[in-house]
Formats: C-alpha cells, structure tokens, sequence
C-alpha cells in the first residue's frame, strides 16, 4: 500500500484527470453487460419464442430499438474507451516528468559519499528503465486491475440476477485462480529483484566501457572486456529467463483453470436449459459473458507478474526519492551574501573515509590573499584537504572555518560559490569551449570569457580550433590534449572570481613556460583571492607565501620555500631531485 500512497502523492496536479480516467474505465466496463443482454432478449422474443413471427410482424420497432442500441453502445463504448487511455496516459506521463525532476533534484543535492556508494550505471537504471516501469503500471497494470475486478463484478451481478445457481456454478474455480496467483507471487517476486539487480550491473559495465574506451583501446583489452561484458550480460539473460519461465510454468494452470468455464458452461448452462430453469436467451447472456469471467482470470497472473516488476523498479526509486544528503545546509546557517574575504582556518581537523584515516590533527591558517602551496606523497591526504572546504566531505574531528565561521555554519550555496576549483582529472561537458568556461556564470560577457582564458594560459590553443571559442566539445572533453583540459578547468574556476581558489595539481600537464605564465597570471588578478594549490613542481611552490607539506595525513613541514630548503626534509630532498 505504501507504494500506492506514493504513486498518488506524485499525482498531484492529475488527479482529477487520473480518477476521471478510472471513472470512465468503470462505465465503459460495465457497458460490456448491454450488448448480451439485449441479445438474450432478441433471442427469446424473436427467434426461439413459440411467437416469435409475430413479435416480428408487430413488433419489428422494438428489434430495430434494440439493434440500434446495440451498435450505439458499443460506439459509445469505444469513445469512452478512448478517453480512458487518454487520460491514464496524460497522468502517468505527468507522474514520470514529477517524480524524475524530483529524483535527479534529490540526486544532484547528494553528497560524495552517495556517488561513492552508488555506480553510474545503476543511477541511470533508476532515472530511465525504473521510471518507465512504474509509468507502465500507472497508465496499464492499475488500469488492468481496475478493469478486472469491474469486470468480474459487473458480470456476476448480472449472472446472479438471471439465475443464482449458475452464476455459483461459474465461479466455483475462482479459488483455484486465487491459490495459483498467490504461489505465483510468492515465487516470482524475488526473481525480479534478482533481475533488476543484473540489469543495474550490465548498465554499469556498459557505461565504464564506453566511458574508458580509450583506456581500453591503450592496452588492447577490447577482448577481455568483450568477454567480461557477455559473461555479465548472459547473467542478465539468466535471471529474465528464470523470472520469464517461472510465469510460464505457472501460466498452463491459469490458461486451463480459466478455459474450464466453457466447459462448466456447456455441462451446467445445457442442463438447466434442458430443465427449463433458465431459457436459451439467457443461455445466450452466459455464453456472451463467460468470457468476462475468464479472461480476468487469465489476465490476474499477468498483472501479478507486472506487480512485482514494478516493486522492484519502484524500491528502487523510493529508495533514492527519499534519500537525503548527508551535507545540507543549517537551518540556523549565517547569511553572509557579501564577497567572503578568503581567510581559511582549520583546528585540530581529521578525516577518515570509512575506517582509513587520511587526515590526522591538521592545524593551519591561511590569510585572505595568501597563496599556499599543498605537498607530499600521493595518498598523504592532500586533496581530502581541499574537500573539506567546500564540504564536499565534512571532517570527522575538528573544524573548518572560512573568514572565521565555522563552514558548517555557512550556507552551502554561498560558500560553494566563493569558492573556485579546479581539479586534476578534469571533466568538461559536451558544450563548446565558451559554454565550459562560463559554467559558473552563464550570463558572462564574451570579453569576460577571453580574459578568464588568457589568464590560463588557453586563448592561443582555443583560437587555433576550427570555430574557436564556440567549438564543441567531445564527452569529457574528447579531442583536447590534457594540458589543454587543464587550462580551460583553469579558466572555468577564475570565471567567477572566487574568494578562494583551489587548485588540484593543475599544471601537471602543462610546459614549463605555460606554467610559468599561468603563475604569473595567478600572481596578478584584478579581483582579491586566497590561493591554495596542490602541486610537485618546486617552480610551482617556490613563490608561494607558504609551504604545508603532508605525510600520511599529518603536517610535517610548514613554512616559506627560503625556510624549508634550510631543512633536511620532505621539501629539501624534491628540491634536490628536480634541481
């Protein structure tokens, strides 16, 4: 029920479409007794009547009125039948546009560790297969169910107010039904999760092939992962063909059961015709209608079977819907709307993913304008650092304060957008070069645009491009060298001015000359920055306010690039190595 009680809060707006729709369901369903029941009528009056020549002569208005009413009905019908759909269809499409705008909201609002747990290939299953599922069961599966029980109950009625024993006679195999649909639901229901589950994984698979193709390309494992990809597949396979041959074990039976009435109608309807209870006309009627009998029978363990596929789609959905992030801003979060100053503190701070340690009592401040260099080994804690400050992750011990507050008493969206980040594995959007520089601030002047790229190093490359800054851009950024990827995340970040800048190894991938004009562009901004950069490059840390060198997630050096060659450490020895 609680799935049900979902579905009809995601309704909102069509739910007087939806019932209306329900409401023409049940009338056009139950039109289905009219046509037998005037037939019964003709049948008696007109041709087994021992006066049946002259209701004929005498009568033949009254055959004509009820032909007549036979064929408008079943137009009628038709028409209802029709805006029926129409109507089911409009709600469930309404439905799948609310609740999809809802999940990928809900989605984008997640925090890293949502993304660490959940895969790429199993996110999309949720937001594609998973909602046309329950779109399906909206518009089709409740439809069917509702025209089922109509069905069924509109014609037992009629069947009872003809002859009570007959009508008992039919419906004597309906516990049969029952019990078999029940074992049906019982065994097939887990399989379905089962299928859903190897869906969600061949999904994934898929995406992290054509994702890494270049990758894969490199080192000539188009085979292996050909043969990975099929053995993940052929489990996909696997579990359908369980869940789909299960239903048709079942399937006999019901297909039996329900085809049993028409012989419980030929025994029991010929006997009581032969005993004078009930006359060939209403014969007629139960021989019409036997099959709104049967074929809810025969249909109930279809729906039963689309049920649990749409369980397993729904809790799949339900399960992100109401996930809620674990980073969110405070309820009693300072408004500070004013340009933040830049000011970073960070106060006995440590962090763990999970049950690793990567951050362990790390004190430093860094005042606004500062620029501060990040190094150490890799693994040393460096970028969960810079994480912290945008709350991409939250510290385990400790605090972060920017321009003195603490960041969890900051509101997300102003923090995050005083902060500018540039990151060592870049992602650009397939979108020209203009539009993935001012991803911060689509409303940015072109000029503005070519200032950001000079500044990084990045209008010369881009003007050599077929069609310059409006040159589209591959997924992740296909067709750029890495250096140049790295420029233009470069640019991107500078776009919107931030209070803080973070750069995560950045120029890894660039010369020495660029570098050194990316420096001196850092060096000379028109808008006041704190600057804290992740680097390896002594000419990159050189000329920095201050060093902080890590070690296993602790700080074991700490000072200006004169103070730290004067030690015997960290920094003294990569000095040596590169100079």
């Amino acid at each position: 029920m609680f799935l049900f009680r979902w579905l009809w809060k995601n309704m909102e707006g069509v739910r007087v479409k939806y019932i209306c729709g329900l409401l023409l369901l049940v009338l056009c369903t139950s039109m289905f007794i009219i046509t037998p029941y005037f037939t019964s009528q003709i049948t008696d009056t007109f041709i087994i009547n021992e006066n049946a020549l002259y209701n004929l002569e005498h009568h033949s208005d009254t055959l004509i009125f009820m032909l007549a009413a036979m064929v408008g009905f079943t137009v009628l019908r038709g028409i209802i039948e029709y805006g029926s759909a129409m109507l089911f269809e409009v709600s469930s499409q309404s439905l799948i546009y609310r609740v999809r705008k809802v999940l990928f909201r809900n989605i984008e609002d997640q925090d890293a560790r949502f993304y660490n747990f959940y895969r790429t290939g199993d996110i999309m299953t949720r937001v594609s297969g998973d909602l046309e599922m329950v779109r399906h069961s909206v518009a089709w599966i409740i439809k069917a169910m509702v025209e089922c029980v109509v069905l069924f109950g509109a014609s037992l009625i009629f069947f009872f107010s003809i002859d009570w024993l007959m009508a008992l006679c039919l419906i004597a195999l309906t516990p049969v039904i029952l019990l078999i649909t029940w074992l049906l639901k019982r065994k097939v229901g887990p399989m379905y999760v089962e299928q859903r589950e190897r869906l969600s994984r061949m999904n994934t698979a898929a995406e992290e092939n054509i994702s890494g193709n270049r990758v894969i390309k490199a080192f000539a494992r188009e085979e292996h992962e050909i043969k990975k990809f099929d053995e993940i597949s052929k489990e996909y396979c696997e579990a359908t063909k369980n869940a789909a041959f299960t239903w048709l074990k079942f399937f006999p039976y019901l297909e039996v059961t329900a085809q049993s009435l028409s012989v419980v109608m030929l025994i029991c309807g010929g006997l009581f015709v032969i005993g004078g209870r009930i006359t060939f006309g209403e014969y007629t009627a139960f021989s019409g209608l036997i099959w709104t009998l049967s074929n809810p029978m025969r249909t109930l363990g279809n729906i039963v079977n689309d049920l649990q596929r749409f369980t397993a789609s729904a809790n799949k959905i339900i399960e992100i819907y109401y996930g809620s992030p674990r980073i969110v801003t405070r309820s009693d979060a300072v408004d500070k709307p004013e340009r933040f100053d830049g000011k970073i503190e960070f106060d006995h701070v440590s962090f763990a993913y999970g049950d690793t340690k990567v951050l362990d009592d790390v004190t430093f401040t860094i005042n606004p304008g500062e620029t501060v260099v990040l190094m150490g080994e890799t693994g040393s804690g460096k970028t969960a650092l810079t994480e912290l400050i945008p709350r991409i992750y939250d510290p385990t011990d400790g605090e972060v304060r920017v321009d003195g507050f603490s960041v969890h008493l900051l509101k997300l969206e102003q923090l995050r957008g005083n902060i500018g980040v540039a990151t060592q594995d870049v992602l650009l959007y397939s979108d020209t070069i203009d539009g993935n520089i001012s991803f911060g601030d689509t409303s940015m002047p072109e000029e503005d645009v070519v200032k950001v790229a000079k500044a990084a190093d990045a209008d010369g490359f881009i003007r050599r491009l077929s069609d310059g800054y409006d040159t589209i851009v591959g997924e992740r950024g296909v067709g750029l060298s890495g250096g140049q990827k790295q420029r233009i995340s470069l640019a991107r970040a500078l776009a919107v001015k931030p209070a803080i800048l973070i750069l995560d190894d950045t120029t890894s991938a660039v010369d020495l000359e660029t570098e050194k004009h990316i420096q001196e562009s850092l060096a000379n901004l028109d808008f006041p920055c704190t600057k804290l950069i992740i680097a390896q490059r002594i000419s990159t840390a050189r000329y920095a306010d201050k060093i902080i060198v890590l070690e296993n997630g602790r700080i074991i050096e700490q000072g200006s690039h004169e103070e730290l060659i004067s030690q015997n450490g960290y920094y003294r020895e990569v000095y040596d190595l590169q100079t």
